[in-house]
């Protein structure tokens, strides 16, 4: 855009809502950027705050193990008749 179409927007945003108006929009609008920076650094100085090193908890014992499953017969069975079809 161009300054001269900018400037032909203002003085139509003027005309419509007037000073006062966009006054205290742009108060409301700057407070509520303010307030959200604000709890953005409040955030994130209470993750900072609240971090402890993260540990990997280590065992002397194996892991389980896990005996090696069988086959129900009615299972195999149907196996078996499935493949030969």
């Amino acid at each position: 855009m161009e300054m001269k179409e900018l400037l032909i927007i203002l003085v139509v945003v003027l005309v419509v809502f007037g000073a006062k108006k966009l006054r205290s929009v742009g108060e409301d609008l700057g407070h509520a950027v303010r307030g959200f920076k604000k709890a953005m650094n409040d955030g994130e100085q209470e993750d900072s705050a609240n971090a402890s090193p993260r540990r990997q908890i280590q065992s002397d014992t194996p892991d389980a193990e896990f005996p090696e499953s069988k086959v129900a017969p009615k299972a195999e069975a149907a196996a078996k008749s499935d493949r030969s079809a």
